[in-house]
């Protein structure tokens, strides 16, 4: 059995125009080519789909069946084709994509839904993890992009491109003993329980770490619920506030005395230059750059 697309799209169009006459203007064929190729796949197949009876071709109950049928597998062989070719023109099987705990509730988003536009065919995973497990990701190229707050020390290996800022901030719920002060001293805060976000790697030392005594999370949202629980206080994203006004009445952001109590952060979108970066990975960091350039 040796089945083409031609074939199918030949029979679907006889299917839905109701004649070969009809069909062949409609594909731009003579009527002899529609009606050969269509007696070709009854031998392939070995079915009669057609009676010929009459003026026009009158469709067997295996052409009603074979019917529903042939739509999806023709969309099906065009994605694929798509799929070939986009690989052919280097564009990857996946793109992996990690996004730091705290960053979840920025507007990366609307990058994934650009990606999807511009490259429908193309499989896009989205993980979430504390900065220096995301930094490994990239390193051992589980991951091809990041989604990452700027570093004091870049590793060799890491080439970014900045986007936007973010800003994270100290709370601690109202009730908590810290948010009973107009304004929290360092020595306090030194003494108070911290919950962090940190690597689930023990041995790496957790950034934005300010007290003698921490907790560790991997992800804000953990860390939230146990600054809620009035366990400690900890450094949250101001946006996961702004998109939440339930958490305003249940969080103090503390007014620190000894230094800012807000954090600025540079966000990148980070790579390993030593990756061999696919299509779609290269398009969204090319979009990044132009966005740049016209915001300044």
């Amino acid at each position: 059995m040796n089945i083409n697309q031609e074939q199918l799209n030949i029979f679907k169009t006889v299917m839905e125009t109701g004649s070969f006459s009809a069909a062949a203007r409609k594909l731009g064929k003579v009527p002899s080519a529609v009606s050969m190729s269509i007696a070709n796949l009854e031998i392939d197949l070995n079915l009669k789909l057609f009676n010929r009876v009459g003026r026009e071709p009158i469709p067997t109950a295996h052409a009603h069946f074979l019917f529903e049928k042939t739509e999806q597998l023709l969309v099906e062989m065009n994605q694929w084709k798509q799929q070939a070719i986009a690989l052919s023109e280097g564009l990857e099987s996946a793109l992996n994509i990690v996004v730091v705990s705290e960053l979840i509730h920025t507007d990366w988003t609307e990058y994934v839904a650009l990606l999807a536009e511009h490259f429908p065919t193309l499989q896009i995973n989205i993980f979430t993890a504390p900065q220096e497990d995301a930094l490994k990701m990239l390193i051992n190229q589980t991951a091809q992009l990041a989604l990452m707050f700027e570093r004091e020390f870049l590793e060799s290996r890491e080439q970014f491109v900045e986007f936007k800022k973010e800003t994270l901030v100290p709370v601690a719920a109202i009730e908590h003993a810290l948010a009973q002060h107009s304004q929290v001293s360092f020595e306090q805060i030194l003494q108070s329980l911290q919950i962090v976000v940190a690597s689930r790697d023990r041995t790496v030392k957790p950034e934005l770490l300010y007290s003698k005594n921490y907790w560790r999370t991997d992800n804000h949202h953990s860390a939230c619920s146990l600054i809620l629980k009035k366990l400690g206080w900890g450094v949250l994203p101001v946006q996961m506030m702004n998109e939440n006004p339930e958490l305003r009445k249940k969080l103090k952001i503390l007014d620190l005395l000894d230094f800012t109590p807000k954090f600025e952060y540079y966000v990148d979108i980070v790579w390993n230059k030593e990756s061999n970066l696919g299509l779609a990975a290269r398009f969204l960091i090319n979009h990044i750059r132009k966005q740049r350039i016209h915001t300044k």
